[in-house]
């Protein structure tokens, strides 16, 4: 039987890295996870540019399962970063969903931080 090579993940020293963020490699990892997950990122991005989007109309558009969908949006919203207006129509229930302002300054702090990193790998 051949082995097969286990490669092995090595993160960055970005400590190294000139004018990455101010602290150095402290505030790399102070990275918001919240909104750092590929899902919730998505969402979050979505509602940046739509005032509102219903449960079905993000399922849709994040192709993601239902109970998927439910878990991220419910961390978003613990984390008061989108608010949930729940209804009917007729006799179905409706979600929608809007970014806060608070999630609207994470997502400027998270671009911002982002395009710090990318900058300063890239040796700008």
């Amino acid at each position: 039987m051949a082995k097969r090579a286990v490669r092995k993940e090595v993160a960055p020293d970005v400590s190294a890295l000139p004018g990455v963020i101010e602290g150095g490699a402290e505030d790399a990892r102070a990275l918001d996870r919240i909104i750092h997950q590929p899902v919730r990122l998505a969402m979050v991005g979505a509602l940046a540019v739509n005032d509102e989007l219903s449960f079905a109309d993000l399922k849709t558009l994040l192709k993601v399962s239902d109970g998927n969908l439910s878990v991220h949006a419910r961390k978003l919203e613990d984390a008061g970063y989108v608010e949930c207006e729940k209804g009917f129509v007729g006799r179905s229930p409706r979600s929608v969903y809007r970014l806060t302002s608070d999630g609207r300054a994470c997502l400027e702090r998270y671009l911002a931080h982002m395009e710090a990193v990318i900058g300063a790998m890239r040796g700008a």
